[in-house]
Parts: C-alpha cells; structure tokens; sequence
C-alpha cells in the first residue's frame, strides 16, 4: 500500500517539474519563412563585402590612373602631352606589341636572364646564409668582406662585368645574380639569428641532435625573414636587369623602353615601362603565396594557441 501511494504522489510531482522546466525554458519559435537567412543571401553579402574591400584597397591605383588618363588631356599643355600621352594610347601602343608578338619575345627575354640570375643567387644566398649563421668563427672572418660588398651598388660593378664577361648573356645574368645575392644571404644569416633560444634549449632536451634540430627548429622557424630577403631581391633582380638590357643588349624590356625612347615612340616607350611594373607585381604575388606554403606551420600553432 505504502509503495503504490508514493509512485501516484511521485507522478505528479514529476508533471509540475516537467511545466516547470517547459515554463523556465520555452521553445524558441520557428523564424517566419521569409525572415530566414538563405545562402543565396549569404553568398551575395559575402561577394558585395569582398567588392567594397578591393575597391576600397585599390582606391590609390585607380585615381592614379584616371589621373594619367585625364590629366594629359585636360590639365597638361599639348606640347607636354606629346612626352606624356594619356593611359588610352599606352593601352593601344601595348596591344599592338601584342598582336605582333614583340612584347612577348621581349618579356621572355627578360624573364629567362632574371630566373637564371635570382635562382644562382637563391641557391648561392641561402647556403652561404646557412653556414654563416651556423657557424660564428666563418661569420666573424666573412663578415668584413660581405659588408663592403653589400655598399657597392650593383650597377656600379656593370661595367665591369660588361668588360670581363660581354655584353652577352653572361653579364646580365651576372649583375643580376650579384644584385640578388645580397639580401637573401643578410636575411638568410638574420632569420637563423633571430630563432628563439627557448626553443633550441626545448629541442636539445628533447635529444635531438645537431642535424634534426636545425631540420626542424632553426630552418622552419628563420624561414618568414629568409623569403623577405627573397621578395627584396626578386624586385632587385627584375630592375637591375631592366638597367643592364639598356646597355648592350638587343632585346628584353630594357631594350624596348630604351629603343622606343631613342625612336621615339613614346607610347610604346611607357608600355613597356607599364610591363615592368606588372611583371615585378607578379613576382612578388608569387613569391608572396610561396612564403605562405612553407610557413602554414605558424598558421596551424597560431590557431591552435588560440
């Protein structure tokens, strides 16, 4: 009797603790058809948000252009336009180096001289850098030497490499070895410096000897200062080689600024010029997205501390 009692009380105590929590924790009524977020909808935010940031990214660029486009035009005297057309006929000055494939063969040209050049420099910069940053009697004997090389500017040397080398292939590509090779060996030499000492403790408590630790602390960890020595001397290879086709040279895009202003064509002249500002563009997006693949590492710690 004593059991049957207590489970009929026990029942709708349950039931008022069941309203209770329905009463304390309503259910959260369905958003009307109309009302809810659709990924149509979340698409097009996403699309006009990535819009308005480029815009406003390339705000600068875009005045700069219409500038030079309205600025020969309406503001600059006849005379002066002559020296400084407007964008328009750069831009038609340029197609017509395309459409007879002349600015083609002058990139190629340029383009194969300043791979050579950077990768010599590259392998030759980051090596060096190693050894260097690794050991400090070579760094303390060497150091002297780099230094006064590192002040003596790239074209000043032109001539000499022009005497001792041509005026063939094997000077442009020289000079432009030499240009590169500077800040990839000072960054190279920098980054393995700058590598935190709480890490190579950890590592050297960890039992790793001198060749896993510098494969997997001291390289990874001096690897976002060694490729800003690389996009430093990828411009530096593409505009020293630009002053080096001008003299001596029969085609790249040195060639084909300094040709078009001794014929003068100007606006061929500035499309060329255009070009070069494209091409050192590229390469520095390129070797952008290439600093960001070997450095995901940093991404993954960053997200996973946070």
């Amino acid at each position: 009797m004593t059991t049957t009692l207590t489970q009929k009380e026990a029942a709708p105590q349950a039931g008022v603790v069941t309203g209770a929590r329905t009463a304390v924790e309503p259910s959260a009524a369905p958003l009307p058809a109309t009302e809810r977020p659709t990924p149509a909808a979340g698409r097009v935010r996403r699309v006009t948000a990535a819009l308005g940031s480029g815009l406003w990214k390339s705000a600068a660029i875009l005045a700069f252009l219409a500038l030079w486009e309205l600025g020969p035009t309406y503001l600059a005297s006849p005379s002066t336009r002559v020296f400084l057309p407007p964008l328009h006929e750069v831009l038609l000055a340029w197609g017509k180096l395309f459409e007879s494939g002349t600015i083609q063969g002058h990139i190629a040209a340029s383009l194969t001289r300043s791979v050579a050049g950077f990768g010599a420099a590259l392998v030759a910069g980051v090596s060096l850098g190693l050894l260097i940053a690794w050991y400090g009697r070579l760094n303390s004997v060497l150091n002297p030497l780099l230094e006064l090389f590192r002040n003596t500017a790239a074209l000043a040397l032109l001539p000499v490499f022009t005497l001792l080398l041509g005026i063939g292939e094997e000077s442009k590509i020289s000079i432009v070895a030499y240009a590169a090779f500077f800040p990839v060996l000072l960054n190279t030499i920098a980054g393995v410096k700058t590598v935190d000492p709480l890490l190579i403790r950890a590592a050297r408590s960890l039992g790793l000897n001198s060749f896993r630790l510098f494969q997997k602390v001291i390289l990874p960890s001096a690897v976002p200062t060694i490729f800003t020595g690389i996009r430093m001397a990828g411009t530096a290879s593409i505009l020293v080689l630009i002053a080096a086709e001008m003299v001596g040279a029969k085609a790249g895009l040195g060639y084909l600024i300094v040709n078009a202003q001794s014929s003068f064509l100007i606006p061929d002249m500035y499309a060329g010029i255009l070009t070069v500002s494209l091409l050192g563009l590229g390469v520095n997006f390129l070797l952008v997205g290439l600093e960001r693949h070997f450095s995901r590492w940093r991404t993954a710690v960053g997200a996973a501390a946070s």
